[in-house]
């Protein structure tokens, strides 16, 4: 799905008001969700990484830095994942076998996380969470599924993109908003913020939010890979929630871009999508440039002569995530 423009304009769009009492039904059947859904312990302690948006926050590199400093205290974390975009999260749990599934199976985040941490996909994510702690989990990490009430969560965590926020305010399908702000913000026990906070993202949460709600912020950070990718001229391409960070990533760190292609997010390259991207590059005498994401949507065969930057995340008070994940790290 690719976010229509008038959820992250400036100004409130004509459009979006119009379909506000939409965003209202939506907005309330997610709380009818809330207050009538079952919930079970999966026996573990549970982290959950969601935001309050549809898609584009940088919830799975929060997702996969978690996880990584779990396991380096000798924890065993596994990642529950619903598998958007695969075909296999509609059936009974699984767990992630990167030799074997592609993302048109298992979707293209779970595959980005099963290169560090085990990863279970399923729509039930309680019987998936049951899976992982079968499969010697010691705690959960879930990719998403701040909404969903059927499993316990110990450590609940929003992510928002400081650029744009959350939107122009209003619930899905007049803004971005799964939820009010309000309602979301009362179950968190933090608040991430990626990069600056243009959009005042802090300001909402102070304003919304229950009073004392940590605020912890971070930004990506390439991988060493940019010095290679620096020294080319480049077209770049990308399929995630906001393809522009993307592009201003590469600029930001000296990349010389001769172009610039946007798909929607979890986009299923085609073969005539990549023949025509190679052929735009060849014709610019350039390299094809992508992220992670992408790649693993991108047949193997595919691949060679494509460009793939990295990401990581760099916390500004590392003290302050250590104390959020201390109920579940003790």
């Amino acid at each position: 799905m690719k976010a229509p423009g008038f959820w992250y304009g400036e100004r409130v769009s004509a459009l979006g008001a119009v379909l506000s009492p939409l965003g209202l039904v939506y907005g309330c059947a997610t709380a009818l969700r809330q207050r009538l859904g079952r919930t079970e312990n999966a026996g573990v302690p549970a982290v959950c990484v969601g935001n309050l948006t549809a898609g584009g926050a940088g919830k799975t590199p929060v997702v996969i830095d978690i996880a990584r400093r779990l396991a380096a205290t000798g924890r065993r974390p596994h990642v529950i994942s619903r598998g958007y975009g695969g075909t296999a999260g509609a059936r009974a749990p699984r767990r992630v076998d990167l030799a074997a599934d592609t993302a048109a199976q298992v979707g293209d985040e779970p595959l980005m996380i099963a290169r560090t941490t085990p990863v279970w996909v399923g729509a039930d994510r309680a019987a998936a969470a049951r899976a992982a702690v079968a499969g010697g989990a010691d705690v959960l990490v879930l990719d998403d599924g701040f909404q969903d009430p059927s499993l316990a969560k110990d450590v609940s965590i929003v992510v928002a993109d400081g650029r744009h926020g959350f939107g122009n305010g209003f619930m899905v399908p007049a803004g971005p908003l799964r939820e009010t702000l309000r309602a979301g913000l009362a179950r968190a026990n933090a608040l991430v913020i990626i990069g600056d906070d243009a959009w005042g993202v802090a300001d909402a949460a102070a304003r919304f939010g229950p009073e004392g709600l940590p605020v912890l912020t971070a930004r990506v950070v390439p991988g060493p890979e940019i010095a290679r990718i620096s020294e080319i001229l480049g077209v770049a391409f990308a399929g995630i929630g906001h393809p522009e960070k993307f592009f201003r990533t590469l600029r930001d760190n000296g990349c010389r871009l001769a172009g610039t292609q946007a798909f929607p997010d979890h986009h299923p390259y085609s073969e005539g999508d990549l023949d025509a991207l190679r052929r735009r590059a060849e014709a610019l005498k350039a390299r094809l440039v992508t992220t992670e994401k992408d790649l693993a949507r991108i047949p193997a065969e595919r691949r060679a002569g494509i460009e793939v930057l990295t990401i990581t995340l760099q916390w500004d008070d590392e003290a302050a995530l250590d104390r959020l994940l201390q109920p579940v790290n003790p």
